[in-house]
């Protein structure tokens, strides 16, 4: 059959440089691998090496035909393509076009494959002698890579998703195929839409950035196994570049990440221990870790065995960590996992196929890497180096370990349940590690390496301790940290945890100019510490000072309790109706909808009760997609230097319903009382041409207004004024209405006039009524964290500059 409005070409194109990237990356394997094992000096190794890099030069091709021709489709929204159409709409901002391709697995292997191809031309440049072996592992994690994207059957075993399906090949059964217009249909010809949740600015950068990360450690791993082929250690002092490169880019995607939960999520914060989190949380531990062995070898000749280790377990747990996203098997525990592509047996293998034969490689040539056997001095940078990366280790065992609880209910049919308090399981361990963490990046570098001289420790790290004291005990005294939620202990472990954290800032800062004389060329790593405090400090002040705000005083709840939410943490606003929240007065002011971006935003005004402080912030919502029923809210906020005031929508009404409650009729008097469902209603008196109500009636004309004062359970009092107005025998009437208790009252008529009888009508109506439910947090010196993150990273640029500026300089 013919069918109308098809674009096959760029799919087939697309098809074929996923196929040939599959062979070249195979081909550059093999022909890397050939290299590798021959002698530097053979005339043949130049011709492998000639051959390989033309293979990769026709995967890097490839790589990059496959990119542009799955964005090519997404552009144009050609939703003939599943790919396209389930990923993507017609009505989507151009900005998250890209997003569209790390929505689905297959354009993030796309994305990682990408940056392999560019980290494997620097190599290619700078790894000389090293090329043949450290290429010959990144051309096979591209070959598996490129597996991921084939799409075909192989013995019955499909391998790899093909981005380029077309819909009629991916569902053949449905029976709209056999309309050759099938792409006219609405469903069809809009697109199923991207994730509400991507559709934020950092999702188009933060993915990006953090499969760089994940691409990165591949290098340290390649050089590792390199060596231990050619049982040559000499790669340990070229790979801390990339280590710590690795370190600075993977660390940086992580917080990014952190930044888009902090804006689109509303769990009210920046980390959850959200297993996807942890996942990408655990090579980066591990890969610091490394860095720091690698350090304590290219100075003393300890711990090369720990280095090949803990470089090994980086890339391999990013390995682990994309079949943990991507199998499916988060699903039920993370809001980030990708969905069940039917690849799991791939992904274990991908896994498998670097894990085994690196472990094996390891242990085989375990005896043969350099060890030195005598005692390492307590006295000595090395032996503390040591002991940090050892605690960081353990905590990254640890995230696994509690993160991989899915896998081992699903390997070995267990029932293990999570814990009660999910974010508590890991803080009341990780508390005490970031204590050790800080502790010992305070003072391990204040050491010698090999051995300090007397008296140099306690010299030089006296005031920065004193002075660290001082500024901690100032915290604790008078920072109002008051967190009691999980006890007496852990509130001292959070304060012993800070004065770690002001350790680490302060000390760092005064090695700086205390022991290398402000010369901040060598400063990388110390400025790279200080960085690391400010994040330690930044978590510990923010989450354990974090204070909820919206503490409910209408005594309206519009949900019930519930794991997620507390009705007593959300105060409940009416459109226009002022209402008190603790040190602020708290108004809706209305609701806009935005056309472009399909959210609603609704206009929040803050005015603080004392002081001249007024703010506006503009949380939003929007409607769920992809099989997910209700809204999706996106929090904003105020932010100050010194704290953020977090706001997000946890219920609405918006009533466009048409009013279906009806009045009900009341005789009252002056003085008497009724009653409505929340409440009572007292007339206080009738007024005849009332001044306040001067502009609903004329000269002439006769108004009566009824002064009358709606008073709820709880309490409160709400003034109403309904009214007639009579002009010769015609009657307008003026009903006034209570918007934060659903209620109109209006004035019907005079009943009675010999007894003074009136006549009310009382209707309670939920149709008069727009409110929103607001949760809100604030968040005291959450910019340490941020600006923390920002420090780190460039002391690790600093660090590699420091390293790689001599050889770039020699060779001018």
């Amino acid at each position: 059959m013919h069918y109308n409005g098809e674009h096959l070409l760029p799919g087939q194109i697309g098809h074929f440089f996923s196929i040939l990237s599959l062979v070249a990356s195979l081909l550059a394997t093999i022909a890397y691998f050939k290299a590798a094992r021959m002698n530097d000096l053979l005339p043949d190794r130049k011709g492998w090496i000639k051959l390989a890099r033309t293979a990769f030069f026709v995967e890097t091709i490839s790589v990059l035909g496959v990119f542009f021709s799955l964005y090519y489709i997404i552009y144009n929204h050609y939703f003939e393509y599943f790919y396209a159409w389930n990923h993507s709409s017609r009505s989507l901002q151009f900005k998250y076009i890209l997003s569209c391709f790390w929505e689905g697995s297959e354009g993030s292997f796309l994305l990682w494959s990408f940056w392999h191809c560019v980290l494997g031309w620097i190599l290619i440049k700078t790894s000389k002698t090293w090329e043949a072996g450290v290429m010959t592992v990144i051309s096979f994690a591209q070959f598996c890579l490129a597996s991921m994207l084939i799409g075909i059957y192989f013995f019955g075993y499909k391998v790899g998703s093909n981005p380029f399906i077309l819909w009629r090949q991916q569902m053949p059964d449905i029976p709209i195929f056999s309309d050759p217009n099938y792409l006219q249909l609405p469903r069809i010809a809009e697109g199923n839409d991207l994730n509400t949740l991507l559709q934020n600015y950092w999702m188009v950068i933060h993915p990006p950035v953090l499969f760089l990360g994940f691409a990165s450690t591949i290098v340290p791993f390649a050089y590792a196994i390199a060596g231990l082929f050619k049982k040559d250690h000499t790669w340990i002092k070229t790979s801390i570049p990339w280590a710590a490169f690795s370190g600075a880019i993977l660390g940086t995607g992580i917080m990014m990440g952190a930044a888009w939960a902090y804006e689109s999520l509303s769990f009210g914060g920046y980390w959850a221990w959200d297993p996807v989190e942890n996942a990408s949380l655990v090579p980066w531990i591990v890969m610091i870790a490394g860095l720091h062995t690698n350090l304590i070898y290219k100075s003393t000749g300890y711990s090369l065995r720990t280095t090949y280790l803990f470089y090994i377990l980086s890339f391999v747990l990013v390995l682990y960590s994309t079949f943990l996203t991507r199998s499916g098997i988060l699903g039920d525990t993370s809001v980030h996992a990708f969905t069940d592509l039917g690849m799991n047996v791939q992904l274990l293998l991908f896994v498998l196929v670097f894990f085994i034969p690196a472990i094996l490689l390891f242990i085989w040539r375990y005896k043969n890497i350099p060890a030195l056997h005598k005692e390492e001095n307590t006295n000595s940078r090395e032996f503390w180096m040591f002991i940090g990366s050892l605690v960081l280790f353990l905590s990254a065992i640890i995230i696994a370990a509690k993160t991989s609880v899915p896998v081992y209910n699903k390997m070995f049919g267990t029932n293990i349940a999570p814990p009660e308090d999910p974010e508590f399981s890991f803080n009341q361990v990780q508390i005490f590690i970031l204590i050790i963490i800080g502790i010992l990046t305070a003072v391990t570098q204040y050491f010698k390496y090999k051995s300090s001289p007397q008296g140099y420790f306690s010299k030089n790290i006296v005031w920065p301790t004193v002075a660290s004291l001082i500024v901690g005990s100032a915290i604790c005294i008078w920072g109002n940290i008051h967190y009691n939620k999980q006890g007496i202990g852990f509130l001292v472990a959070i304060y012993v945890g800070v004065y770690a954290a002001i350790y680490a800032i302060i000390a760092n800062a005064a090695y700086i100019w205390l022991v290398l004389k402000g010369k901040l060329k060598v400063a990388g790593a110390s400025v790279a510490h200080v960085g690391f405090g400010m994040i330690l400090l930044g978590v510990l002040i923010s989450s354990s000072k974090k204070e909820v705000l919206s503490w409910n005083t209408t005594g309206i709840a519009v949900f019930k309790k519930d794991k997620k939410e507390d009705p007593a943490e959300n105060i409940t606003l009416f459109k226009g109706v002022a209402t008190d929240m603790g040190k602020y007065m708290v108004t809706y002011v209305k609701d806009t909808f935005n056309t472009v971006d399909r959210k609603r935003y609704y206009e929040i005004d803050f005015k603080a009760k004392n002081g001249n402080e007024h703010f506006k912030v503009y949380p939003d919502i929007i409607k769920n997609n992809k099989g997910m029923e209700g809204f999706s809210p996106n929090p904003d906020s105020k932010h100050y230097w010194n704290r953020d005031i977090f706001v997000y929508i946890s219920s609405f009404q918006q009533n466009d319903q048409p009013d279906t409650a009806t009045f009900r009729n009341i005789g009252i008097k002056p003085g008497d009382t009724t009653f409505y469902s929340n409440g009572i209603l007292i007339l206080n008196k009738v007024q005849v041409n009332p001044e306040a109500q001067k502009d609903k009636f004329k000269n002439g004309e006769t108004a009566l207004f009824l002064d009358m004062t709606a008073i709820t359970k709880d309490g409160r009092r709400y003034p109403l004024t309904p009214g007639i107005v009579l002009n010769n025998n015609e009657l307008t009437n003026y009903p006034d209405t209570v918007k934060a208790q659903s209620l109109i009252v209006k004035f019907n008529k005079v009943s009675n006039p010999q007894d003074g009888k009136l006549e009310i009508g009382v209707k309670e109506s939920g149709a008069i009524t727009d409110l929103v439910t607001l949760k809100v947090y604030e968040f005291p010196m959450i910019n340490i964290l941020w600006l923390g993150v920002v420090v780190m990273v460039i002391g690790f640029f600093m660090s590699i500059y420091q390293r790689i500026a001599p050889q770039i300089f020699s060779k001018e």
